[in-house]
């Protein structure tokens, strides 16, 4: 029966995609904002009034993002099969300068040279187009979805937000015992001050590192050096595969800017460089150690997500790990899981899961 309910688990999870996806990312951002939502509050804002700032300033930041990067993106989907193309003479051609002339073909160059022959020019410029006006087709297609899901995830934020403490107060109600009361409280308090710590964190060390990447590739002559900022922040929520993707488009597009191999190869070096100086020193200096996970674990989640909900699941697997592991960490008969989703040498966090109970 365990078996049976994790495969309907996992067919439930990727066939409702579409759904879970904006509510997922919804409550994430939840946890990002609620201390600024708090501070708010603080300072004499009512609590809608602080869910309306924060959902509209966000929503301003989004169509303002959008406004800068359509234009170059579709630009890039447009080009995709010429860039393609152009990519692999340039990568065929550094290859043939990297080996010694032989004055052979190897037996692709040959069918290419018969392919030519046969039809110069037009089968190439026929299948350039279909796959131009497909991928055209593919992207009109995609945006009005991703509208509807941005829509969905702003409106279920303000509600987030506007709803306030409600959902503490639900737990205090339906609680019988006061003892009871009071653990449910400090665990919930706890898993909120390390998930919201957390992820609002990482999103401001990702946003410096975007635009790091960005005024490197503007400095390096690179074609919209803004979307390769938006790039660097966003994979970077992907420890490991975003670095390593982010460096191979800086080197792909580098040979479509520069004529040489070693300008070529700068880009790549210097994107995945910033990526090593904030993986190595920033994150761990200003995340703690008492936030790390087990490597092994990290990239077997990001590859499940990544294959149950592509993109946008890559994004969400480690963010998703560490709740689960937060949660884990509060309640003692999960404390082994949460142990074994840790790294090596750390220990449960009990002092500021205690110092969030005391809090009134």
């Amino acid at each position: 029966m365990i078996g049976v309910f994790v495969l309907l688990l996992v067919a439930g999870l990727a066939d409702a995609q579409a759904f879970l996806t904006p509510v997922l990312l919804a409550f994430l951002l939840a946890l990002v904002f609620s201390p600024l939502r708090r501070a708010l509050c603080r300072i004499g804002f009512p609590v809608g009034l602080s869910a309306v700032t924060i959902v509209g300033g966000l929503g301003v930041l989004m169509l303002v993002a959008s406004s800068l990067l359509v234009t170059p993106v579709i630009g890039w989907v447009a080009d995709a099969p010429r860039i393609g193309a152009e990519l692999e003479e340039r990568v065929r051609g550094i290859r043939t300068s990297l080996i010694d002339d032989s004055g052979g073909k190897s037996v692709q160059e040959v069918m290419e040279d018969v392919k030519a022959a046969a039809a110069p020019g037009m089968a190439d410029e026929r299948t350039v187009v279909v796959e131009e006006q497909g991928s055209i087709e593919r992207l009109v297609t995609l945006v009005p979805m991703m509208i509807m899901q941005s829509a969905l995830v702003l409106v279920l934020l303000l509600f987030l937000l506007a709803s306030g403490d409600m959902f503490y107060e639900k737990i205090v109600h339906v609680i019988p015992r006061f003892r009871d009361k009071r653990r449910a409280m400090r665990i919930a308090h706890g898993v909120e001050r390390t998930l919201s710590r957390y992820l609002l964190t990482i999103t401001v060390i990702n946003a410096a590192l975007g635009v790091s990447i960005g005024l490197t590739m503007w400095a390096l002559g690179m074609p919209d050096p803004l979307l390769f900022g938006v790039i660097g922040w966003l994979f970077n929520y992907v420890p490991y595969v975003g670095a390593l993707t982010g460096s191979a488009l800086a080197f792909g597009v580098g040979l479509l800017t520069f004529d040489g191999i070693w300008l070529a190869l700068l880009p790549g070096v210097a994107y995945y460089g910033l990526t090593a100086i904030e993986g190595q020193l920033v994150t761990p200096y200003y995340v703690g150690r008492s936030l790390k996970l087990n490597t092994v674990v990290v990239f077997m989640t990001i590859a499940f997500w990544a294959w149950l909900w592509s993109v946008v699941g890559m994004l969400i697997a480690v963010p998703v790990l560490v709740t689960i592991r937060t949660i884990c960490q509060s309640i003692p008969r999960l404390e082994p899981v949460a142990d074994f989703l840790s790294a090596r040498g750390v220990k449960r966090e009990d002092d500021s899961v205690e110092e969030a109970g005391e809090r009134p």
